[in-house]
């Protein structure tokens, strides 16, 4: 083959390399400032949870601490009583996104499965409560909780949760199993699977990156909840460890150093959960964007 007709044959791949080249540098060097404009504040709480008192209040904001010590850490850890409130986190964030994984599951594959005009008045009912804001809520949710004896209560705080999560994990669960190509169930009832064994078997194996999105948002939204928790929360010993930190940050308390170790450990079992599930996250946030 001649010299020219490799040259032909080789310029469309220059040429589509540079397209791409051109047309995506601004975007990278957006991405880039996005990514500083984000990582920037995580910065400033790594470098704070290190700091002492004096070293927060004297020394510039971007000045590095004199020693890495734990000080903080094991200060806001005692100070707080975090063992306890971790702990209870813990079970309000497992046994409530438990539940709603698998409630969310159950319910959007009856709706998308249906058909019928009570399934498809049933979705209708579920995406109304993801447009009703919570703030509005607090008042009816206080004078309904405090008369079924739920205020203060463990169980009644996993209820809660649950109560206010099953909209939106039924609207991301119905939009999945749409995907979901209805002649495999059909396959498996002929071979004699029954309806349970369908949905346990075939279906809900399929759900994993959905389950996973949902999973990652409300452990994120219930860890993280300030506002319901502290309605239907009294007790010291049933607290958060949100509803624990909020004293670090009161007027008659200025030790900051020691609230941004306190960000530091609540953060924590949120970032080893969404590493573990991340490729899943983005494979269920990401459904139906290809087709074909």
């Amino acid at each position: 083959m001649s010299t020219e007709a490799m040259t032909e044959i080789r310029a469309p791949k220059r040429i589509v390399h540079e397209k791409y080249t051109k047309g995506t540098f601004g975007l990278q060097i957006v991405a880039l400032f996005v990514s500083i404009f984000f990582i920037f504040p995580i910065f400033i709480i790594i470098i704070d949870s290190f700091k002492t008192k004096v070293e927060l209040v004297m020394n510039p904001p971007l000045s590095m601490p004199e020693s890495f010590r734990p000080d903080n850490f094991i200060k806001a850890w005692q100070s707080l009583h975090f063992g306890e409130a971790f702990l209870n986190s813990i079970l309000y964030t497992a046994v409530s996104t438990t539940i709603i994984s698998i409630l969310c599951a159950i319910t959007a594959w009856a709706i998308v499965r249906g058909g019928t005009k009570f399934f498809r008045a049933a979705r209708v009912y579920f995406l109304i409560g993801i447009l009703i804001p919570a703030q509005s809520l607090v008042l009816p949710i206080y004078l309904l909780w405090n008369k079924m004896g739920l205020i203060n209560s463990r169980f009644g705080m996993i209820f809660l949760h649950i109560c206010t999560g099953l909209s939106f994990g039924i609207f991301l669960e119905s939009n999945f199993i749409n995907t979901v190509p209805v002649e495999i169930e059909e396959a498996a009832r002929i071979d004699g699977c029954s309806i349970f064994q369908t949905f346990f078997r075939v279906t809900l194996p399929l759900l994993k990156a959905s389950m996973a999105t949902l999973i990652i948002v409300q452990t994120f939204t219930i860890w993280n909840d300030y506002m319901l928790t502290n309605l239907a929360i009294q007790s010291k010993a049933k607290r958060t460890i949100i509803l624990a930190m909020r004293t670090l940050f009161s007027t008659s308390k200025n030790d900051y150093s020691v609230a941004m170790a306190a960000i530091i450990i609540s953060a924590t079992p949120i970032i080893i959960l969404f590493v573990s599930l991340q490729k899943q996250f983005i494979k269920g946030m990401t459904v139906g964007a290809v087709k074909g």
